[in-house]
């Protein structure tokens, strides 16, 4: 069986933690970051591939420490060739998650290598 694609999606740890934003709020800068992608990149194979499959649909939720540990790990995935969308909210214009395309891991490498899960 071929290995899933998994969208893999990047949030700050400090806008809850440190800038005491609300849960809610946390979470839906990841769900802002997951539909800009796909919206994005709806042409890529990959994406068309990942929806088709819209029952087995793979997600992992990283967390990384804060804007300038988020920004490396953009600049981990374009070295590596991954689209991304890296979500920024306004008016604050505050860069808050990102999000990649559907990739299977083997090709994800290291770029998110020193993120962790999110707790």
């Amino acid at each position: 069986m071929a290995e899933a694609r998994t969208m893999f999606i990047v949030i700050r740890k400090d806008l809850a933690k440190v800038l005491q934003w609300p849960l809610g709020s946390v979470i839906a800068q990841g769900c802002h970051a997951s539909v800009a992608v796909m919206q994005k990149y709806r042409d890529d194979e990959r994406v068309k591939a990942y929806v088709d499959d819209i029952n087995s649909m793979h997600k992992v939720v990283l967390e990384t420490k804060n804007e300038a540990s988020l920004l490396k790990m953009a600049e981990n995935l374009k070295q590596n060739n991954i689209p991304y969308y890296l979500w920024t909210e306004q008016p604050e214009n505050i860069p808050t998650c990102l999000a990649t395309v559907p990739v299977v891991r083997s090709d994800l490498g290291d770029a998110l290598k020193k993120c962790s899960l999110m707790r």
